[in-house]
């Protein structure tokens, strides 16, 4: 069995653990889903049964209801399983509506492209 063959039969073994729990699956594009895993097969795709997107910006977030979802294995990049006895969050996060988020999540990209076109167009001063 290869290296790569014996990483994928770990991975889909240690999830039989995590099976009918929920979870938290941090995505390589940076999203963060929640759901219950419901199955999993030896290349670690996943089925979030109730699965939403939780949105963090700031203090706000917002949980975005996505209903039964498949998640392509090559796209995890930590998968945990949530204390239901425990809060979830901090308790000075603000839940919002999907329409708040989206809208901060703008001003916030429309803040990191300023800071990036200032930079550039300041970098002739540079004197290093």
């Amino acid at each position: 069995m290869s290296w790569a063959g014996a990483e994928e039969l770990f991975l889909s073994t240690s999830l039989a653990s995590y099976l009918d729990k929920k979870l938290l699956v941090l995505l390589r594009d940076g999203r963060k889903l929640l759901g219950i895993l419901r199955s999993f097969d030896q290349f670690a795709n996943a089925v979030l049964e109730g699965a939403c997107e939780r949105v963090i910006v700031g203090d706000l977030y917002c949980d975005i209801s996505l209903g039964l979802y498949v998640i392509r294995g090559e796209n995890v990049v930590l998968i945990g399983e949530l204390d239901l006895e425990r809060d979830e969050l901090p308790s000075h996060m603000i839940n919002v509506s999907p329409a708040e988020i989206r809208k901060a999540q703008k001003a916030e990209r429309d803040a990191t492209d300023l800071k990036g076109s200032m930079r550039k167009r300041m970098e002739f001063l540079d004197l290093g």
